[in-house]
C-alpha cells in the first residue's frame, strides 16, 4: 500500500505514476494485433484455437452459439428469488436510462432554414461479458438494456466459456429476461476480433460494447475505425472520499469489494482528510483483508494498487479526485458538504453521495451503468448511455429566401479558401452570378 500526502514534497509526480499502472508494453501490443490478424483471416477456426489456448477449454462449431432452448430453460427453471432479483435490477436500469433517450428534434437557424438532428438505433452491436467461472449477471443488465432502450435490432452477446465448455445458467437466464436472443461462447480478444470482423458463424457488428480485462481492452482499442467501440472500461476503480465524519467500517467494506473483482489489477483510493480517520480505515482494511481474500488476487490490489492519500482540506481532497477521474467515487462526508463538493469534482465516472450509498448499489441496481471509464479515461469518457447504441445525422434544409441570407457568407469563405466552385454551387440556385470572383 502506498500512503500519500498532498502536501508532501513530489506528491503529484508520486501519484501520477501509481494512476499510469501497468500499460500495455510492445508484446502485448504486438501479440493482440497478431491474434486479431489471425481471427481475421481465418474466423471460426482461429476463434476455436484461442478458446482452446486462452480458456483451456475446446468447444465444437456446434457449440459456438447457445441455442435459443438453452436460453428459454434458463428462465424457466431460474430460482425465484434470482428472478425477482434480476427483474427489480432490470426495472431500475430501465427506469434510470429511459429518461436519457435521445429525442429528435428539428428549428429554423437564423437564415430561416430548417435544421435539426435524427437519432436512430444503431444495427448491429456486439457486447462483451467477462467472466466464465463467475457470471457477471449485472453486467448483462448494465449493457443490454441500454441496446434495446436505444431500439437496436441485433445484440450479440459474447462471453468465455466456462471450464465444461457451457454458460452459467444464471447468466443465460438474465440474458434471457433481458430479451437477448444472441450468445455466443467465447471471450478475450479472439472474441473482439470475431465480432469486428465477422466470421462464417457470427455476422460482423457495427459497434463494441462492455468492459474486459486489459488484453480484451487492447483489441478494442487496436479495432477502432474497424468498428465502434464505447469507451475502454479495464479492471475497476473506487475511491473513496471522506472527512472525520466517516464510518471507518463501511469505508473499508467498499474499497475491498471493488479489490475482490479478482484481476488483481484493481486499483482502490482512499482521499480523507482526517489522518487518525485515514488510518482507523486502513486498519480496517487491513484487518478485514483475509476474509475476502479466498480464491481471488485481493491481496496484490491491497500490495500494489491502494494509495490512502491525506488531504489538507476537502479542496486539495477535490482536486486528488479531478486528476484521478475515478470510476467510482463514494463522498462520504458531512452531509452540508456533499453540495459542493459535487459541484467540484467533474471528472468521475458515477459519484455516489452519503455514506449510506456504497458503490455496489451502482454495481447492481440502482440505475446508472456500471460500465464506466477507468485508468483516468474518465477525463473525457462518460459511463456507457442509451446514446452510445445509436447514431444521430444533422439535417438542414434551406429554401430560396433562407439561401439568399447565406450567400454572403458562403461568398466570402468561398473567396477565402480559394473554392470557387463552393460558392457558385450556392449562386447558380439563386440565378445569380457567383459572388466574390
Amino acid at each position: 500500500m502506498l500512503v500519500l500526502d498532498t502536501n508532501a514534497s513530489g506528491f503529484w509526480k508520486k501519484l501520477a505514476a501509481f494512476c499510469a499502472g501497468a500499460r500495455p508494453d510492445a508484446a502485448m501490443v504486438r501479440n493482440v494485433a497478431a491474434i486479431l490478424e489471425d481471427v481475421r483471416k481465418n474466423g471460426d477456426a482461429a476463434v476455436r484455437k484461442y478458446t482452446r489456448k486462452f480458456d483451456d477449454v475446446e468447444v465444437p462449431p456446434a457449440r459456438l452459439r447457445v441455442k435459443a432452448g438453452e436460453l428459454a430453460a434458463a428462465k424457466k427453471n431460474c430460482p425465484p428469488k434470482q428472478r425477482a432479483a434480476f427483474a427489480e435490477a432490470i426495472r431500475c436500469v430501465k427506469a434510470f436510462h429511459q429518461k436519457t433517450l435521445p429525442q429528435s428534434w428539428n428549428e429554423r437557424n437564423p437564415h430561416g432554414a430548417q435544421v435539426g438532428e435524427n437519432f436512430y438505433p444503431l444495427r448491429r452491436v456486439g457486447i462483451n461479458v467477462p467472466g466464465g467461472q463467475v457470471p457477471l449477471v449485472s453486467t448483462v443488465i448494465m449493457t443490454t438494456v441500454l441496446a434495446q432502450i436505444a431500439g437496436v435490432p441485433e445484440i450479440a452477446v459474447c462471453t468465455p466459456p466456462d471450464k465444461n465448455g457451457g454458460t452459467h445458467p444464471g447468466l443465460l437466464a438474465a440474458l434471457a429476461l433481458c430479451g437477448v436472443e444472441e450468445v455466443y461462447r467465447m471471450g478475450g480478444i479472439q472474441a473482439m476480433g470475431a465480432l469486428a470482423f465477422g466470421t462464417r458463424t457470427i455476422p460482423a457488428v457495427d459497434k463494441l460494447c462492455g468492459p474486459g480485462n486489459a488484453y480484451t481492452i487492447e483489441a478494442k482499442r487496436q479495432l477502432f475505425g474497424t468498428v465502434g467501440v464505447d469507451l475502454l472500461p479495464g479492471p475497476s476503480e473506487v475511491m473513496v472520499l471522506c472527512d472525520a465524519s466517516a464510518n471507518a467500517r463501511w469505508a473499508a467494506l467498499d474499497l475491498l469489494a471493488q479489490a475482490e473483482h479478482g484481476t488483481g489489477k484493481e486499483r482502490i483510493y482512499l482521499v480523507c482528510t482526517n489522518a487518525a480517520k485515514l488510518q482507523k480505515i486502513v486498519a480496517e482494511v487491513v484487518r478485514r483483508a483475509p476474509e475476502f481474500a479466498q480464491g481471488n488476487r485481493l491481496p496484490a490490489v491491497l500490495e500494489k494498487g491502494f494509495v490512502a492519500v491525506r488531504a489538507k482540506n476537502l479542496d486539495e481532497a477535490a482536486a486528488v479526485a479531478n486528476y484521478v477521474a475515478p470510476e467510482h467515487l463514494e463522498l462520504q462526508v458531512k452531509r452540508s458538504a456533499l453540495t459542493g463538493l459535487t459541484r467540484q469534482i467533474k471528472t468521475a465516472g458515477a459519484i455516489l453521495l452519503g455514506g449510506e450509498t456504497p458503490t455496489v448499489l451502482g454495481d447492481f441496481t440502482a440505475g446508472p451503468s456500471h460500465t464506466l471509464p477507468t485508468g483516468r479515461t474518465g477525463r473525457f469518457f462518460s459511463g456507457l448511455r442509451v446514446a452510445d447504441f445509436m447514431r444521430r445525422s444533422s439535417i438542414v434544409q434551406y429554401d430560396a429566401e433562407s439561401l439568399r441570407k447565406a450567400a454572403n457568407v458562403v461568398a466570402a469563405f468561398s473567396a477565402l479558401e480559394s473554392l470557387p466552385a463552393h460558392g457558385e454551387s450556392l449562386t447558380a440556385r439563386l440565378g445569380t452570378e457567383a459572388l466574390g470572383h
